[in-house]
């Protein structure tokens, strides 16, 4: 049986100068799952992820986090529950906020009440596992996009959560960057650990999930990554092209290949095996044909 980490019912949520965020928005998210929030610029996924992090208080409805209702106002439980949850902001500059990278890095242990010695090894495996122990003394303006990125989800990773909430954590990034931290999430999610995503680059998607929710303020569909990138209606409604690959099998399986049992490419690789397998199913029917004629 699955354990359900976070449970949303009828949440929405209007800012005070009177923008729409999120309306009547129901969810689940699942423990060792590994769930992307895909949505448009403008869909509600940052403030969805804040409210599922405690940080906002929606302006209507309910959050569950193990079903336990959520209590805005109760910094104990708030305090609690962070010390199982850990959000990667989209802005690394709102995350970095210490004279020094390793002063954000050991902040959260700091705060968990661990003795010297863990918080110290705390910071250091974080900042092993990025890369960038280097960066150790350095103010966070020195830093390239991507070191920021690497030194905000280190900050995150030292507290060693149980669930990983992540707001665009690959954009402006190089191939190699978002190679790495791709590479990570997977690491990560074979620990068990809880990984949801929010991000509208369709790409990254089948690399970092196995299930997708929807979102344009409000969701408008969910499921497997192939039956959503498969669902073309839905993804003109969420004002979203699916990745080329995608489109580019779903026009061919129109014409038979693949056939209709055969699940659709959604990366590079899965395409590329698949072409390799029906080129070598090909040349098979060639040359025993051509020992049919001898």
């Amino acid at each position: 049986m699955r354990h359900t980490v976070f449970e949303l019912e009828n949440i929405s949520h209007v800012y005070p100068d009177g923008t729409l965020a999120l309306e009547d928005v129901s969810l689940k998210i699942y423990e060792k799952e590994r769930v992307a929030i895909l949505g448009p610029n403008g869909a509600g996924k940052s403030t969805l992820l804040m409210i599922i992090d405690g940080l906002i208080k929606p302006t209507k409805g309910t959050v569950r986090f193990f079903d336990r209702e959520i209590q805005f106002n109760d910094d104990k439980f708030l305090y609690e529950m962070r010390k199982k949850v850990g959000l990667v902001f989209q802005d690394s500059d709102a995350a970095l906020f210490s004279s020094t990278i390793w002063g954000d890095v050991i902040f959260g242990p700091l705060h968990m009440g661990l003795s010297e010695e863990d918080v110290i090894k705390r910071g250091e495996d974080a900042l092993q596992l990025l890369g960038i122990e280097h960066l150790k003394d350095k103010p966070p303006f020195q830093l390239s996009e991507g070191e920021k990125r690497k030194a905000v989800i280190a900050s995150v990773l030292s507290i060693d959560p149980e669930v990983l909430l992540l707001d665009e954590p690959l954009i402006n990034l190089d191939a190699a960057t978002q190679a790495m931290i791709v590479n990570l999430l997977k690491s990560m999610h074979k620990e068990g650990k809880t990984i949801v995503t929010a991000t509208h680059d369709i790409n990254v998607v089948p690399l970092i999930a196995d299930r997708i929710i929807v979102l344009n303020k409000t969701v408008i569909g969910e499921g497997s990554v192939e039956e959503v990138f498969s669902n073309v209606d839905l993804m003109k409604r969420a004002n979203i092209n699916p990745p080329v690959i995608t489109e580019l099998f779903i026009r061919l399986k129109e014409h038979g290949i693949p056939e209709s049992s055969t699940k659709i490419p959604l990366t590079v690789s899965e395409a590329v095996n698949y072409i390799l397998k029906l080129l070598n199913g090909t040349n098979r029917k060639i040359k025993n044909r051509k020992k049919g004629q001898i």
